[in-house]
């Protein structure tokens, strides 16, 4: 019973939708999607665990958390974070362009900074160090690729057009134009290193500046 509850909800709140006035975060996040566009794009985005996710991320996050709306919205998002295994917080930092390529678990601690059109996969950790010269939590340029298994922790920057490895550990800067392998990682410069990676990005993605999840309504 719960479960065409939770998607009727969620259909329900996509058919308010018109996608001339949809957020620009959530219009690039859904054309991450194989260039998903529309209502009907949107649709059909909400049936992939990846954007429902993002989507309902971005809700929870542009919402007071003790509004009914914003309870609304948590208890789906913290529904789906059990389902899916995800936790990202609403308050996470995230760029438009968003894409979550699987399901399974990521964790992605709530001081984090993502820049635009980054991707991550299954089994990512980007986690925050308690202690030493790197204590905080990482910050990520545009068009970053996350592998299967990668974990980034610590107070370190990743810049942009950089690719990280699967099973790649990152406790140390990454500068614009790498690639990242191994466990301790190894930097390789690289021109163009996430080419046929990332793909599919609204235009429009790639000269905003990042944004949080809060900053306009959604």
């Amino acid at each position: 019973m719960r479960r065409p509850v939770l998607r009727i909800t969620l259909l329900i709140q996509a058919r308010l939708i018109s996608f001339p006035n949809m957020d620009s975060k959530i219009k690039a996040d859904l054309y991450r999607y194989g260039g998903l566009t529309g209502v009907k794009g949107l649709f059909k985005g909400l049936m992939n665990p990846g954007f429902r996710y993002t989507f309902l991320l971005r809700k929870a996050g542009a919402t007071n958390t003790y509004s009914p709306s914003g309870l609304l919205w948590r208890i789906l998002l913290r529904h789906y974070s059990f389902k899916y295994g995800f936790q990202i917080f609403p308050s996470t930092q995230i760029g438009e362009g968003f894409y979550i390529s699987h399901f399974g678990p990521i964790v992605i601690n709530g001081k984090v900074k993502i820049g635009r059109n980054c991707n991550i996969t299954h089994g990512v950790t980007l986690g925050q160090a308690n202690r030493g010269s790197n204590m905080g939590c990482p910050e990520l340029g545009d068009n970053v690729w996350l592998g299967t298994n990668a974990v980034l922790v610590g107070k370190i920057k990743v810049g942009s057009n950089v690719l990280v490895a699967p099973n790649a550990y990152v406790n140390f800067d990454v500068p614009d134009n790498s690639i990242v392998l191994g466990n301790p990682g190894k930097i390789i410069p690289k021109q163009n290193p996430v080419e046929g990676y990332i793909d599919f990005v609204l235009p429009s993605a790639s000269h905003h500046a990042p944004v949080t999840p809060g900053e306009q309504p959604v």
